[in-house]
């Protein structure tokens, strides 16, 4: 039976970051793996290109776009996380733009942010960061086979995951984000059932947490 969405408490929609620090893989699990991130994607940002993909990127970058409630981690908690977890530095244009460090704000609130972080970093006697901060353009989905990249190594946990979510639903639900960050190591096993316990009055979080101890890594 197909679900249309998790049990993760997460009823309303959430707030968007959008940033590159590399390849969009890593960074992809990492963020995805954090308690009040709903969902992630993948995809190209930051150029004028037209309908780029993983072989014609043009002038775009690799971005990771992260749904989030700003209830539980704030702009500013990920846009620190964002910088702790890259090296950015652009260094002379390495494979054009792919690998550029970048880092969007759509709105004067999330600037203030990023302005907040960075002035913590310059107390801190921190160097500062080579990273475009760029005012929000768009965002271009990745190719499916780019989504949940490190979940789609782990084929008993696929398929299972994918007997509850189909297709879209699956790539854009906060399970799958929390598992691509398992299958990665930056989360375990013990922390999304624990999370996943916080409804566990409803039967669908009963039925995930179950699906989730039975997988294979």
């Amino acid at each position: 039976m197909t679900m249309e969405r998790d049990v993760y408490n997460y009823r309303e929609p959430g707030e968007l970051i959008t940033f590159g620090m590399g390849c969009f893989w890593s960074p992809d699990a990492l963020f995805g793996s954090r308690p009040g991130v709903i969902r992630t994607r993948v995809g190209y940002a930051g150029g004028m290109a037209e309908s780029p993909t993983y072989r014609r990127m043009g002038d775009h970058t690799e971005t990771v776009e992260a749904e989030f409630d700003p209830g539980v981690v704030s702009f500013g908690d990920l846009a620190a996380l964002f910088w702790a977890s890259h090296n950015p530095v652009n260094i002379n244009g390495y494979k054009g733009r792919q690998y550029q460090s970048l880092l969007f704000y759509r709105n004067a609130e999330q600037l203030a942010a990023i302005e907040a972080v960075l002035a913590k970093r310059r107390a801190g006697v921190m160097p500062e960061p080579d990273t475009e901060i760029l005012s929000y353009g768009g965002f271009h989905p990745a190719e499916e086979k780019h989504q949940k990249y490190y979940l789609k190594r782990h084929p008993d946990a696929l398929a299972k995951l994918s007997a509850i979510f189909s297709g879209e639903t699956l790539t854009g639900s906060t399970l799958a984000a929390r598992l691509n960050g398992l299958a990665k190591g930056y989360t375990n096993r013990e922390r999304i059932i624990e999370e996943l316990a916080g409804d566990r009055e409803s039967a669908e979080a009963q039925r995930l947490m179950a699906l989730v101890k039975s997988m294979k890594w």
